[in-house]
């Protein structure tokens, strides 16, 4: 069984920037979701929070998803190297998110 994947856009938040360009990222599921958004970092954690985050401020561990309005959702993801925060509209993650649901992925425990 092949892993969901979609491309996403993202817009990496850094303070040195207005208005961040969109970059490529991708987003994948085999049980988990897995985000890898170049020259920023690969990450990995769970639907549920994903699917949280949509709603309501979430965390679990060193990532956080948030809503940040009608049509953006926001994560930020902790490591030894530092802090990355990006933006994505909300819309794509949701497509992902029910794509996730309709695969024959096995369930990640």
């Amino acid at each position: 069984m092949s892993a969901v994947e979609q491309k996403a856009r993202a817009r990496v938040v850094t303070d040195s920037l207005d208005e961040p360009p969109a970059v490529p990222a991708l987003l994948s599921y085999d049980g988990r979701v897995h985000l890898t958004v170049p020259e920023e970092g690969d990450w990995s954690f769970t639907r549920d929070l994903l699917e949280k985050g949509l709603r309501a401020p979430a965390t679990d561990g060193d990532i956080s998803i948030w809503p940040c309005g009608r049509v953006q959702a926001v994560m930020e993801f902790h490591s030894p190297k530092g802090v990355a925060v990006v933006q994505f509209e909300k819309k794509a993650l949701v497509r992902f998110l029910r794509r996730t649901y309709t695969s024959t992925t096995p369930m990640a425990n």
